[in-house]
């Protein structure tokens, strides 16, 4: 089937949203959302937060944050060396999975940091032990430990080793205590994991990609995943006919099969809010759809890696935006990139506020 990039373009959002299959407002939790996209950009927190609260209606960021107390989805390294959250259940093989190809190159790193290897072993077999038992510790506790054993945390060391022990499926990070990270050992947070045989996972990811953001290409799904050229493409072959293979304006792209039962849905002119660190632009290495090429550099100023949160209409970006948080209200400052109907966008940013639980204030410059 060949598809216009108008069409591909209804199609991404539909997925994404979470509106594919049954109408808008399909996802009831938190879990149901993370296992349809499979994993989400969590690098940033409260970014992480509002991705669940865009797919959610009438959640607040405290609804999330007590279904992420109740394990509906947890935060670890699985793939690109990246901050997402997963399913709990998948956390360890997907970290075992996608996650191979950093571990590889994690010595080069510790070389550029003065650690051994043999160092951060040690420092795995001391969290280990401080967390055996329900343990959680913050951030800033994980590194005391470590420096009363004669580690040394300083720069940039404590972070990696805290990044190595989760590589390796040691640790994954817990609901935050108060400002920080915590951390939890894996198996004592998901104490029954699920284990598949390695087609498997891969016929999972693939599904689970390509079901929440396509139509796409097998290199975006690569790019994301961080698997190889070869296991994107047996992920895809174990998927089967599960994923349906279109053309995008002459490319070859997939996604789900279940969507070809219906007809292509255009891109609606719903306006969305999102942070920046969405899987709306973060699930693809080609955003072409989503951002003109006039526009990227103010989507990723010097192309740093860091997104600026945005504002979407009809599937396109149109604005950018930022906060600020007081007590009681959302200070938000909107940088257009088109011309814009002023009361629509500050019509849509009343969700944001909601969620926030605060009074949005939109300014404009």
């Amino acid at each position: 089937m060949e598809l216009t990039s108008q069409q591909a373009l209804g199609l991404r959002m539909s997925s994404l949203l979470l509106r594919a299959s049954s109408g808008a407002g399909r996802a009831t939790g938190m879990a149901e959302v993370v296992c349809w996209l499979g994993a989400m950009q969590a690098q940033d927190l409260a970014s992480g937060l509002w991705s669940f609260g865009v797919r959610l209606p009438g959640w607040t960021a405290a609804d999330v944050t007590a279904a992420l107390e109740r394990r509906e989805a947890l935060r670890t390294w699985p793939m690109r060396g990246t901050i997402h959250f997963v399913p709990p259940r998948d956390a360890r093989w997907m970290v075992e999975l996608m996650g191979v190809r950093v571990l590889a190159g994690a010595a080069r790193r510790r070389e550029q940091l003065g650690l051994s290897e043999e160092t951060a072993v040690q420092a795995m077999e001391v969290l280990g032990a401080a967390l055996t038992g329900g343990g959680r510790l913050s951030r800033s506790e994980c590194l005391a430990v470590l420096a009363e054993k004669g580690i040394d945390t300083s720069g940039q060391r404590g972070y990696h080793l805290l990044w190595y022990a989760s590589q390796r499926g040691l640790l994954c990070i817990a609901p935050n205590i108060g400002n920080e990270q915590s951390f939890v050992l894996l198996d004592e947070w998901v104490p029954d994991p699920h284990r598949p045989e390695r087609d498997e996972a891969l016929g999972t990811i693939a599904l689970r990609y390509f079901r929440g953001r396509g139509p796409t290409t097998r290199q975006d799904f690569a790019g994301w995943t961080g698997l190889t050229a070869a296991d994107a493409k047996r992920g895809i072959a174990v998927a089967g006919d599960a994923l349906a293979r279109v053309t995008v304006d002459g490319v070859e792209s997939y996604l789900d099969a279940a969507l070809l039962d219906t007809a292509p849905p255009p891109a609606d002119d719903e306006m969305l809010v999102l942070p920046g660190f969405d899987e709306y632009l973060l699930g693809y290495k080609d955003r072409s759809l989503m951002v003109p090429d006039e526009h990227k550099a103010a989507i990723i100023p010097g192309s740093n890696g860091v997104f600026q949160s945005t504002v979407v209409r009809a599937g396109q970006v149109v604005a950018t935006w930022k906060r600020t948080l007081t007590k009681t209200r959302v200070r938000i400052t909107v940088q257009p990139l088109v011309p814009l109907q002023r009361a629509e966008v500050e019509q849509a940013f009343e969700r944001y506020g909601q969620f926030m639980e605060r009074t949005p204030e939109v300014r404009w410059p």
